[in-house]
């Protein structure tokens, strides 16, 4: 018997793959998060497959989301970033998750990890949705909202409140898998 699924997923094997075994999977573990928020500010104005099939370059390309190394990165980097083909070659992007490697790093000092941050806007639980269509699956929410406003105010760039919804979906903060989805 096939397993159901979510509809969103059903291109090819890496979204089925994604969709089954990351997607809606709670992390708390700051360099995943990380990872993720790097990813998802990528996406901004693009489709998350095309993200997701340059993901092991952008491993390479960022130093494995490294956000101690992404940091200290200069100009010259950025440069040699520019040139890589394996990634989505946006300025304003790469120089946002140097800026927001920085930025990650000052709310650690605040809170002892990022999780811990980020995990507080729903009260460290994941909330369950249960959208009976994609089209019961919102693009942003209330707490993404605040969340992308309190980002915003700590200096990240490229987490508005459509990105943060889709980072906490890919967390597991939110579980928007379909009712009659395997993954529920």
């Amino acid at each position: 018997m096939e397993k159901i699924r979510c509809g969103w997923c059903e291109k090819d094997d890496l979204y089925r793959d994604y969709h089954d075994h990351i997607w809606g999977k709670p992390v708390y573990d700051d360099e995943t998060i990380f990872e993720f928020m790097t990813l998802e500010s990528f996406q901004a104005g693009l489709s998350w497959y095309t993200v997701l099939s340059k993901r092991e370059n952008f491993k390479k390309a960022f130093d494995d989301f490294d956000y101690k190394k992404i940091a200290a990165y200069d100009e010259a980097k950025v440069e040699e970033l520019m040139k890589n083909t394996g990634i989505i070659r946006n300025r304003m992007k790469i120089t946002a998750t140097i800026n927001n490697a920085r930025r990650f790093m000052e709310v650690q000092k605040q809170f002892g990890t990022f999780s811990k941050y980020i995990w507080s806007f729903v009260n460290g639980q994941p909330i369950i949705n249960h959208p009976k269509t994609l089209e019961d699956v919102p693009a942003t929410s209330e707490i993404s909202d605040a969340l992308a406003k309190d980002l915003k105010t700590r200096g990240f760039k490229f987490m508005g409140s459509t990105v943060v919804y889709a980072h906490m979906q890919a967390t597991g903060m939110i579980c928007d898998h379909l009712v009659d989805c395997h993954c529920k």
